[in-house]
């Protein structure tokens, strides 16, 4: 659980050591097995090195068409709020159309699959959803524009949703009984939201921007509730100046960011996170040469000590579902190979 006033130390973290090397979540192609077969042998094998955590995912893949894309994924999570797929986006309706049953059908065949391919796994296994906030700002009242700019239908999709991902993981656990479950929020939209940048299906006015503390308690509520299934949970955003205070404060666990995209204030939040006992999950870009000299610069200009990389994450900048399989299978192994580098060197 998080702690009461978000910035102490008493985060719940995962049981296991090493510098933790997993993927954000999205994956190429339409053949879920094959992804998940994949992800298995690179992440949880026996080939993963001393001092590598190696955490494996449920993948996601929006390939597939709708109800395959993160927005329709988590709108068929919410609880007694029915979706359909209309020329906007996602809409919330008084009845699920035919693109939410085909959300459904998806869902239960990753379950099946996922259920097959971790059958008597031990060990850490992440699944993500997308976030309320951009959940919000994607989803779109039954008439009206987007829930972003209804304060009341705010409250209503971010209790349905903590219920409805609560209820998911629940079914994961079932499942998989031997997973210590991890979930990762997904808030690429969130610093755009905090800055009154999601505009109004016109594009003529920009929608209601909340108050910080509407933006941190509808985050604390999503993790809270799903505490009790996963107790580790954080939040993930591969957009520019993430606002990391913000995250640490609604209670995330860990913070999984593209460093490159984090400026000097974002970086001494960081600093700040990692002293009061969270963890900073890197997305690095592992086609460069030597991804993780820079990281270890940043590290040394904040003053933090190099003991303190083995508690950190390694993961590639974003999710995968742009590149082929194969390449989406090298940037993987290249994740535990950074991850590596970094476990030696807080041992040096």
């Amino acid at each position: 659980m998080r702690p009461e006033n978000g910035d102490g130390p008493d985060v719940a973290r995962l049981r296991h050591t090493g510098v933790v090397a997993t993927g954000i979540g999205s994956w190429p192609g339409t053949d879920i097995r094959e992804a998940l077969r994949v992800v298995r042998g690179e992440l949880a094998s026996g080939a993963v090195p001393e001092g590598v955590l190696g955490l494996p995912y449920l993948p996601e893949l929006p390939a597939r068409g709708p109800g395959a894309d993160m927005i329709g994924r988590a709108a068929h999570l919410l609880v007694d709020l029915p979706v359909d797929l209309q020329p906007q986006g996602w809409r919330l309706v008084d009845r699920p159309g035919r693109d939410a049953e085909r959300a459904a059908s998806l869902w239960r065949q990753d379950l099946d699959e996922l259920a097959e391919a971790f059958d008597g796994y031990v060990g850490p296994l992440k699944v993500q959803v997308t976030g309320p906030w951009t959940l919000a700002a994607a989803l779109w009242r039954p008439l009206g524009d987007r829930v972003l700019d209804d304060p009341g239908a705010v409250r209503d999709v971010v209790a349905s949703l903590a219920e409805g991902v609560a209820g998911h993981l629940a079914r994961v656990r079932a499942l998989i009984p031997g997973a210590e479950l991890v979930l990762q929020v997904d808030e690429p939209s969130l610093p755009a939201v905090l800055l009154g940048r999601i505009r109004s299906e016109s594009g003529y006015r920009t929608l209601r921007t909340p108050e910080r503390g509407e933006v941190v308690a509808a985050l604390a509520r999503v993790l809270d509730q799903a505490a009790d299934q996963a107790p580790v949970c954080g939040v993930h955003t591969c957009a520019g100046d993430p606002p990391v205070s913000v995250l640490t404060e609604a209670g995330a666990g860990f913070l999984a960011l593209d460093v490159s995209l984090v400026g000097e204030p974002g970086w001494e939040e960081i600093a700040l996170a990692v002293e009061g006992g969270r963890q900073l999950w890197a997305g690095l870009d592992l086609t460069a040469g030597d991804v993780d000299a820079s990281l270890l610069r940043r590290w040394s200009e904040l003053g933090l000590p190099l003991s303190v990389l083995k508690d950190l994450g390694v993961t590639p900048t974003c999710g995968l579902a742009g590149m082929t399989p194969e390449q989406a299978r090298s940037l993987t192994a290249a994740t535990v190979t950074a991850a590596a580098r970094l476990a030696e060197r807080a041992l040096a």
